[in-house]
């Protein structure tokens, strides 16, 4: 496989990673755009944008884009993350060409009708009553929203009943205008693709593109907090964090670890002392989530209302145990884990597409596979335990809780105790 890079004169760059064995490619525009980008009167715009880029354009109707790339077999899909929004497609090798002109098309000539904007903004309303509907999901934005209060990054991707509602087709195209440029846009392409035709592509269908001028997000700040929701489910839903690493932090690598340590599988910490020999719930795991400027350290938690006191203790003592017993066998099981990871996912172009650009995104440039493995390898116990002490060295906690969760512990009590 052979990634190569071109930047076009309008910013945007072009990746693309060869698999001449395949037969098809995956290609998708993305955009260094996501919900921190929005303003408060934008809350939800970016998912709104993404919605109602397949609903129209000045050449095609909805219907007809949706034809046009079934009617060779593909498809079309996208997503809105906290920092970036991707458009793509999956086509056969000699389709490349059509998939590219119609994410060019729905990127350069959405028309924002307002009776599709209507129809689609019943969708996503039924979205977020479905997502609230579902304590899993709820949980880790009430989380989001008490780790960053009063902050873009701590707001949901989905946006609210009220914000949705109020959108037009001009703020749509305002948001657009102002931070879909070409120094903030990926086109990757992975698979059976020829990278010069794909530029020359790019160069055609993206020549009027500004290339610059997005402001800059609102930096996150960590703060920490609480968000409880009483109900009568059954199950205690329970999210604990503290601040994590951001992606370009020294620490990245050190606190990915930790976290898969102490709860990335059935051999991990928490689910072997948590569940295996304690009983004290059904779901538990840790992860930690990296933006550009901050992270997010986190334990998750499903559990009966009657073990909601008894199982904060025994995570907590699991915490503060990592900053001094963690092994080198741990660690090199992990290493482990993510190579094999990393690996597994080089045979799916959808997934090396996604990848390379989320690198471009983050990074300014494709990283090569040796590279992260080069750095995950010189990760060792001494300093997964050391970004341990950092992290949980802390009272700032963040706390999330949905369900029969009136016995938790407040926020600041939790902290006093993971501090002692």
């Amino acid at each position: 496989m052979t990634v190569r890079s071109t930047t076009l004169d309008n910013g945007m760059t072009v990746l693309t990673d060869d698999m001449p064995h395949l037969e098809s490619a995956s290609l998708g525009i993305w955009v260094k755009a996501g919900s921190r980008s929005e303003t408060e009167d934008e809350h939800g715009i970016s998912h709104m944008l993404e919605h109602m880029a397949f609903k129209g354009t000045t050449t095609r109707n909805a219907l007809a884009i949706a034809e046009a790339i079934e009617n060779v077999g593909g498809d079309l899909n996208a997503a809105t993350s906290v920092e970036h929004t991707g458009y793509f497609a999956r086509v056969l090798k000699e389709d490349v060409g059509l998939a590219a002109e119609i994410l060019s098309d729905i990127l350069q000539n959405s028309l924002f009708d307002r009776e599709e904007l209507e129809r689609e903004r019943q969708v996503i309303v039924q979205e977020i009553g479905a997502a609230r509907d579902n304590p899993d999901d709820h949980v880790f934005d009430l989380f989001q929203s008490a780790a960053y209060p009063d902050q873009p990054i701590g707001r949901t991707i989905l946006g609210t009943t009220e914000s949705v509602r109020a959108m037009t087709p001009d703020t749509i195209r305002a948001y657009m205008d102002r931070n879909y440029v070409g120094e903030r846009m990926v086109l990757c392409a992975a698979g059976n693709v020829d990278h010069d035709r794909l530029v020359d592509i790019a160069q055609d269908r993206f020549h009027t593109l500004k290339p610059s001028g997005a402001p800059e997000p609102v930096k996150a700040s960590y703060v920490g907090g609480e968000e409880r929701l009483l109900s009568d489910h059954e199950q205690a839903h329970i999210v604990l964090g503290l601040e994590g690493r951001a992606y370009n932090s020294d620490g990245f690598y050190a606190a990915q670890i930790l976290a898969s340590i102490l709860g990335g599988g059935m051999s991990s910490r928490l689910f072997q002392e948590v569940r295996e020999k304690r009983g004290l719930c059904y779901s538990v795991y840790a992860f930690h989530w990296a933006f550009a400027d901050s992270g997010i350290f986190g334990v998750a938690a499903s559990t009966g209302e009657g073990e909601v006191t008894e199982l904060l203790p025994v995570v907590l003592d699991e915490l503060r145990r990592a900053t001094k017993t963690i092994s080198d066998e741990e660690v090199i099981r992990v290493r482990n884990q993510i190579r094999a990871g990393l690996l597994m996912s080089l045979e799916s172009p959808s997934s090396r597409a996604g990848q390379l650009a989320r690198q471009q995104i983050l990074w300014g440039r494709p990283i090569p596979l040796q590279e992260t493995v080069d750095r995950i390898n010189r990760i060792t116990a001494d300093r997964v335990k050391q970004v341990a002490s950092q992290i949980f060295d802390t009272d700032r906690v963040s706390l999330a809780g949905i369900g029969p969760v009136a016995r938790l512990p407040d926020y600041r009590a939790i902290g006093a105790q993971l501090k002692n």
